[in-house]
């Protein structure tokens, strides 16, 4: 898989847990109502990320990580609080207060960056 398949996957997932994990995120009483705010937010959160990527392309040391995470954890907050304003206009997607919407981010960058790092066992050299 590409890097920026690992990016999507990573903000898909990471969206995912945050949906799961944190009780001031609400989707919908109805499965299918949940199942279409979820998508919406993934698709919005994976768009702006594509748009605005801030991150690496590939492995890097651990103090590049560090600021690639400050940075995007920064990007994945103000996408997460346009979705607290967006999500009840267009789905049953609530996001409850600034709490939330910084535990979010967190949890959000977090898995991009670790996806992002995954790679196969055998990397070639191009040249």
């Amino acid at each position: 898989m590409i890097d920026e398949g690992r990016r999507k996957l990573g903000g898909a997932l990471g969206v995912g847990i945050a949906v799961g994990v944190l009780p001031g995120i609400t989707l919908g009483a109805e499965t299918f109502d949940a199942f279409l705010s979820y998508g919406y937010a993934a698709v919005v959160l994976v768009l702006l990320n594509q748009v605005v990527f801030i991150g690496p392309s590939r492995r890097v040391p651990p103090l590049a990580l560090l600021f690639f995470g400050a940075l995007g954890f920064v990007e994945d907050a103000l996408i997460w609080w346009l979705l607290s304003w967006l999500g009840p206009k267009i789905s049953d997607l609530h996001v409850e207060g600034l709490g939330t919407v910084l535990l979010a981010a967190l949890i959000t960058r977090a898995a991009t960056l670790l996806a992002s790092q995954l790679t196969r066992g055998v990397e070639t050299a191009e040249g």
